[in-house]
């Protein structure tokens, strides 16, 4: 469903699966540091949460970089 919304958006479905995983690792990461911090080890949960903000942001950056472009594209020279 969300791949034919896509395409009739006109936009690239590498971008909405890229998405889709920094959104499964969000989840996944929370879900982590959530039964840690359960389990007394909050030193442990602050790691996982870093990790998954790590990896959130490093596959955040062909999409920031598209972005940007754009937004300088619009710009009048």
């Amino acid at each position: 469903m969300l791949e034919k919304v896509a395409i009739n958006a006109n936009v690239n479905t590498v971008y909405v699966e890229t998405i889709l995983k920094i959104i499964g690792i969000a989840y996944i990461a929370e879900f982590g540091a959530q039964i840690t911090k359960d389990a007394g080890q909050g030193s442990i949960a602050s790691k996982i949460e870093l990790g998954g903000k790590i990896l959130i942001l490093a596959m955040a950056i062909p999409i920031l970089t598209v972005l940007i472009e754009t937004i300088i594209g619009l710009i009048p020279s």
